[in-house]
Protein backbone atom coordinates (compact mmCIF):
# COMPACT_ATOMS: atom_id res chain seq x y z
CA UNK A 1 0.00 0.00 0.00
CA UNK A 2 2.82 2.40 0.85
CA UNK A 3 4.32 1.85 -2.61
CA UNK A 4 1.02 1.90 -4.46
CA UNK A 5 -0.27 5.25 -3.14
CA UNK A 6 2.57 7.44 -4.53
CA UNK A 7 2.11 5.89 -7.95
CA UNK A 8 -1.62 6.62 -7.87
CA UNK A 9 -0.94 10.24 -6.91
CA UNK A 10 1.59 10.60 -9.74
CA UNK A 11 -0.74 9.16 -12.38
CA UNK A 12 -2.58 12.45 -13.25
CA UNK A 13 0.71 14.29 -13.74
CA UNK A 14 2.19 11.52 -15.87
CA UNK A 15 -1.00 11.28 -17.96
CA UNK A 16 -1.02 15.03 -18.51
CA UNK A 17 2.64 14.99 -19.50
CA UNK A 18 1.93 12.12 -21.90
CA UNK A 19 -0.96 13.95 -23.57
CA UNK A 20 0.98 17.20 -23.72
CA UNK A 21 4.24 15.85 -25.17
CA UNK A 22 4.03 12.32 -26.50
CA UNK A 23 0.76 12.58 -28.43
CA UNK A 24 1.80 15.70 -30.44
CA UNK A 25 5.18 14.09 -31.15
CA UNK A 26 3.54 10.91 -32.46
CA UNK A 27 1.16 12.96 -34.63
CA UNK A 28 4.10 14.94 -36.03
CA UNK A 29 5.91 11.71 -36.90
CA UNK A 30 2.75 10.44 -38.57
CA UNK A 31 2.28 13.58 -40.67
CA UNK A 32 5.96 13.54 -41.65
CA UNK A 33 5.60 10.23 -43.51
CA UNK A 34 2.41 11.01 -45.41
CA UNK A 35 1.55 13.39 -48.23
CA UNK A 36 -0.67 15.96 -46.53
CA UNK A 37 -1.22 19.34 -48.15
CA UNK A 38 -3.82 21.51 -46.43
CA UNK A 39 -5.15 22.65 -49.80
CA UNK A 40 -5.56 19.05 -51.01
CA UNK A 41 -6.44 16.95 -47.93
CA UNK A 42 -8.14 14.28 -50.06
CA UNK A 43 -4.82 13.36 -51.74
CA UNK A 44 -3.02 12.22 -48.60
CA UNK A 45 -1.16 8.93 -48.48
CA UNK A 46 1.93 7.21 -47.13
CA UNK A 47 5.13 8.36 -48.89
CA UNK A 48 7.86 7.26 -46.46
CA UNK A 49 10.87 9.58 -46.25
CA UNK A 50 9.98 11.80 -49.22
CA UNK A 51 9.03 14.72 -46.98
CA UNK A 52 12.42 14.56 -45.24
CA UNK A 53 14.24 14.39 -48.57
CA UNK A 54 12.21 17.32 -49.92
CA UNK A 55 12.94 19.42 -46.82
CA UNK A 56 16.68 18.71 -46.84
CA UNK A 57 17.01 19.29 -50.59
CA UNK A 58 15.05 22.55 -50.49
CA UNK A 59 17.30 25.37 -51.84
CA UNK A 60 16.52 27.34 -48.69
CA UNK A 61 17.58 24.53 -46.32
CA UNK A 62 21.34 25.04 -46.09
CA UNK A 63 21.11 28.87 -46.03
CA UNK A 64 18.61 28.54 -43.17
CA UNK A 65 20.93 26.16 -41.28
CA UNK A 66 23.86 28.56 -41.78
CA UNK A 67 21.74 31.50 -40.64
CA UNK A 68 20.64 29.54 -37.57
CA UNK A 69 24.24 28.76 -36.63
CA UNK A 70 25.32 32.38 -37.19
CA UNK A 71 22.37 33.66 -35.17
CA UNK A 72 23.04 31.27 -32.29
CA UNK A 73 26.78 31.85 -32.20
CA UNK A 74 26.58 35.64 -32.49
CA UNK A 75 23.84 36.13 -29.89
CA UNK A 76 25.51 33.79 -27.39
CA UNK A 77 28.90 35.48 -27.87
CA UNK A 78 27.44 38.98 -27.52
CA UNK A 79 25.31 38.18 -24.49
CA UNK A 80 28.05 36.30 -22.64
CA UNK A 81 30.75 38.93 -23.23
CA UNK A 82 28.56 41.97 -22.59
CA UNK A 83 26.70 40.18 -19.79
CA UNK A 84 29.96 39.59 -17.91
CA UNK A 85 31.00 43.19 -18.57
CA UNK A 86 27.72 44.59 -17.23
CA UNK A 87 27.75 42.28 -14.22
CA UNK A 88 31.28 43.36 -13.31
CA UNK A 89 30.43 47.00 -13.93
CA UNK A 90 27.57 47.08 -11.44
CA UNK A 91 29.01 44.57 -8.97
CA UNK A 92 30.55 47.28 -6.79
CA UNK A 93 28.11 49.38 -4.73
CA UNK A 94 27.23 52.86 -6.03
CA UNK A 95 24.28 55.24 -5.60
CA UNK A 96 21.26 54.07 -7.59
CA UNK A 97 22.58 50.58 -8.22
CA UNK A 98 19.18 49.02 -7.52
CA UNK A 99 17.49 51.19 -10.14
CA UNK A 100 20.22 50.45 -12.67
CA UNK A 101 19.76 46.72 -12.14
CA UNK A 102 16.01 46.99 -12.72
CA UNK A 103 16.57 48.97 -15.92
CA UNK A 104 19.13 46.45 -17.17
CA UNK A 105 16.85 43.49 -16.56
CA UNK A 106 13.65 45.04 -17.96
CA UNK A 107 14.29 44.32 -21.70
CA UNK A 108 14.09 40.58 -20.98
CA UNK A 109 10.40 40.96 -20.06
CA UNK A 110 9.50 42.62 -23.36
CA UNK A 111 7.55 40.30 -25.66
CA UNK A 112 9.52 39.22 -28.77
CA UNK A 113 7.00 40.80 -31.16
CA UNK A 114 7.06 44.10 -29.26
CA UNK A 115 10.86 43.95 -29.20
CA UNK A 116 10.93 43.47 -32.98
CA UNK A 117 8.48 46.32 -33.63
CA UNK A 118 10.44 48.62 -31.33
CA UNK A 119 13.68 48.03 -33.22
CA UNK A 120 11.99 48.06 -36.63
CA UNK A 121 10.20 51.39 -36.25
CA UNK A 122 11.95 53.27 -33.48
CA UNK A 123 15.59 52.32 -33.99
CA UNK A 124 16.26 50.94 -37.48
CA UNK A 125 13.81 52.81 -39.69
CA UNK A 126 15.94 54.45 -42.44
CA UNK A 127 13.85 57.65 -42.40
CA UNK A 128 12.83 58.51 -38.84
CA UNK A 129 14.66 55.88 -36.75
CA UNK A 130 17.08 56.84 -33.99
CA UNK A 131 20.03 55.28 -35.81
CA UNK A 132 19.12 57.14 -39.01
CA UNK A 133 19.09 60.43 -37.12
CA UNK A 134 22.53 59.67 -35.67
CA UNK A 135 23.82 58.96 -39.18
CA UNK A 136 22.33 62.23 -40.47
CA UNK A 137 23.80 64.17 -37.54
CA UNK A 138 27.29 63.06 -38.56
CA UNK A 139 26.61 63.78 -42.25
CA UNK A 140 26.37 60.13 -43.34
CA UNK A 141 23.70 58.37 -45.37
CA UNK A 142 21.30 56.39 -43.15
CA UNK A 143 21.52 52.61 -43.40
CA UNK A 144 18.43 50.58 -44.28
CA UNK A 145 19.25 47.92 -41.72
CA UNK A 146 16.47 45.45 -42.46
CA UNK A 147 17.26 45.45 -46.19
CA UNK A 148 21.05 45.79 -46.26
CA UNK A 149 21.89 43.88 -43.06
CA UNK A 150 18.85 41.70 -42.28
CA UNK A 151 20.55 38.93 -40.30
CA UNK A 152 22.69 41.39 -38.36
CA UNK A 153 19.54 43.34 -37.52
CA UNK A 154 17.88 40.23 -36.11
CA UNK A 155 21.04 39.41 -34.14
CA UNK A 156 21.01 42.89 -32.59
CA UNK A 157 17.32 42.62 -31.65
CA UNK A 158 17.65 39.19 -30.08
CA UNK A 159 20.89 40.10 -28.29
CA UNK A 160 19.25 43.18 -26.77
CA UNK A 161 16.49 41.03 -25.33
CA UNK A 162 18.67 38.17 -24.02
CA UNK A 163 21.52 40.31 -22.65
CA UNK A 164 19.63 41.07 -19.39
CA UNK A 165 19.15 37.34 -18.78
CA UNK A 166 22.88 36.68 -19.06
CA UNK A 167 23.74 39.74 -16.96
CA UNK A 168 21.29 38.62 -14.25
CA UNK A 169 22.85 35.15 -14.04
CA UNK A 170 26.35 36.61 -13.85
CA UNK A 171 25.33 39.21 -11.25
CA UNK A 172 23.90 36.45 -9.09
CA UNK A 173 27.08 34.39 -9.45
CA UNK A 174 29.26 37.33 -8.44
CA UNK A 175 27.36 37.65 -5.15
CA UNK A 176 28.88 34.36 -4.00
CA UNK A 177 32.43 35.32 -4.88
CA UNK A 178 35.01 35.28 -2.07
CA UNK A 179 35.79 38.94 -1.37
CA UNK A 180 38.70 38.05 0.88
CA UNK A 181 40.35 36.32 -2.06
CA UNK A 182 39.98 39.48 -4.12
CA UNK A 183 41.46 41.62 -1.35
CA UNK A 184 44.37 39.19 -0.97
CA UNK A 185 45.09 39.36 -4.71
CA UNK A 186 45.12 43.18 -4.55
CA UNK A 187 47.55 43.10 -1.65
CA UNK A 188 49.78 40.75 -3.66
CA UNK A 189 49.89 43.31 -6.47
CA UNK A 190 47.48 41.73 -8.96
CA UNK A 191 45.96 44.22 -11.39
CA UNK A 192 42.35 44.11 -12.61
CA UNK A 193 43.12 42.13 -15.78
CA UNK A 194 44.91 39.48 -13.74
CA UNK A 195 41.97 39.30 -11.35
CA UNK A 196 39.62 38.98 -14.32
CA UNK A 197 41.62 36.12 -15.81
CA UNK A 198 42.45 34.11 -12.71
CA UNK A 199 39.56 34.89 -10.34
CA UNK A 200 36.45 36.32 -12.01
CA UNK A 201 36.29 34.18 -15.17
CA UNK A 202 36.98 30.84 -13.43
CA UNK A 203 34.32 31.70 -10.85
CA UNK A 204 31.81 32.50 -13.62
CA UNK A 205 32.58 29.31 -15.57
CA UNK A 206 29.50 27.41 -14.37
CA UNK A 207 27.26 30.41 -14.95
CA UNK A 208 28.56 30.79 -18.49
CA UNK A 209 27.80 27.13 -19.20
CA UNK A 210 24.24 27.57 -17.88
CA UNK A 211 23.68 30.73 -19.93
CA UNK A 212 24.98 29.11 -23.10
CA UNK A 213 22.85 25.99 -22.60
CA UNK A 214 19.59 27.84 -21.95
CA UNK A 215 20.10 30.36 -24.74
CA UNK A 216 21.11 27.64 -27.18
CA UNK A 217 17.87 25.76 -26.61
CA UNK A 218 15.59 28.79 -26.79
CA UNK A 219 17.35 30.59 -29.66
CA UNK A 220 16.83 27.61 -31.96
CA UNK A 221 13.15 28.60 -32.07
CA UNK A 222 13.60 32.31 -32.83
CA UNK A 223 10.67 33.27 -35.05
CA UNK A 224 8.77 36.40 -33.98
CA UNK A 225 11.64 38.81 -34.65
CA UNK A 226 12.16 37.44 -38.17
CA UNK A 227 8.47 37.30 -39.05
CA UNK A 228 7.78 40.82 -37.75
CA UNK A 229 10.77 42.56 -39.35
CA UNK A 230 12.39 40.90 -42.35
CA UNK A 231 9.99 38.09 -43.25
CA UNK A 232 13.01 35.85 -43.77
CA UNK A 233 14.34 38.03 -46.57
CA UNK A 234 15.57 39.54 -48.68
CA UNK A 235 15.48 36.11 -50.29
CA UNK A 236 16.75 33.72 -47.63
CA UNK A 237 19.15 36.20 -46.04
CA UNK A 238 17.49 36.04 -42.60
CA UNK A 239 15.61 32.73 -42.81
CA UNK A 240 16.41 30.27 -40.04
CA UNK A 241 15.20 26.70 -39.64
CA UNK A 242 12.16 27.70 -37.57
CA UNK A 243 11.04 30.24 -40.18
CA UNK A 244 11.63 27.75 -43.01
CA UNK A 245 9.30 25.30 -41.25
CA UNK A 246 6.72 28.08 -40.96
CA UNK A 247 6.97 28.80 -44.68
CA UNK A 248 6.41 25.15 -45.53
CA UNK A 249 3.45 24.86 -43.14
CA UNK A 250 1.51 28.09 -43.58
CA UNK A 251 2.75 29.58 -46.85
CA UNK A 252 3.03 26.37 -48.89
CA UNK A 253 0.30 24.63 -46.84
CA UNK A 254 2.41 21.46 -46.78
CA UNK A 255 1.91 19.96 -43.32
CA UNK A 256 3.90 16.84 -44.23
CA UNK A 257 7.12 18.67 -45.15
CA UNK A 258 6.67 21.05 -42.21
CA UNK A 259 6.34 18.08 -39.84
CA UNK A 260 9.54 16.58 -41.25
CA UNK A 261 11.28 19.92 -40.71
CA UNK A 262 9.93 20.13 -37.17
CA UNK A 263 11.39 16.72 -36.34
CA UNK A 264 14.71 17.84 -37.79
CA UNK A 265 14.59 20.89 -35.52
CA UNK A 266 13.74 18.70 -32.51
CA UNK A 267 16.69 16.45 -33.31
CA UNK A 268 18.99 19.46 -33.66
CA UNK A 269 17.77 20.90 -30.34
CA UNK A 270 18.26 17.58 -28.53
CA UNK A 271 21.79 17.17 -29.88
CA UNK A 272 22.65 20.70 -28.72
CA UNK A 273 21.00 20.11 -25.34
CA UNK A 274 22.85 16.84 -24.71
CA UNK A 275 26.16 18.49 -25.60
CA UNK A 276 25.52 21.45 -23.32
CA UNK A 277 24.22 19.31 -20.42
CA UNK A 278 27.46 17.34 -20.52
CA UNK A 279 29.42 20.59 -20.59
CA UNK A 280 27.51 21.93 -17.61
CA UNK A 281 27.98 18.63 -15.79
CA UNK A 282 31.74 18.81 -16.27
CA UNK A 283 31.78 22.37 -14.92
CA UNK A 284 29.70 21.40 -11.90
CA UNK A 285 32.06 18.51 -11.10
CA UNK A 286 35.06 20.82 -10.94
Amino acid sequence: MNRFLPRVLMTPAIATLFLWMIVPLVMTIYFSVIRYNLMQPDQSGFIGLENYIFFVTDPSFWPSVLNTVLLLGSVILITVVLGIALALLIDEPFPGRGLVRVLLISPFFVMPTVNALLWKHMMMNPIYGVLAQVWIFFGATPVDWLTDWPLLSVIIMVSWQWLPFAALIFMTALQSMNREQLEASRMDGANYLQQLRYLYLPHLGRSMAVVVMIELIFLLSIFAEIYTTTGGGPGDASTNVAFLIFKQALLNFDAGVASAGALFAVLLANIAAIFMIRLVGKNLDK
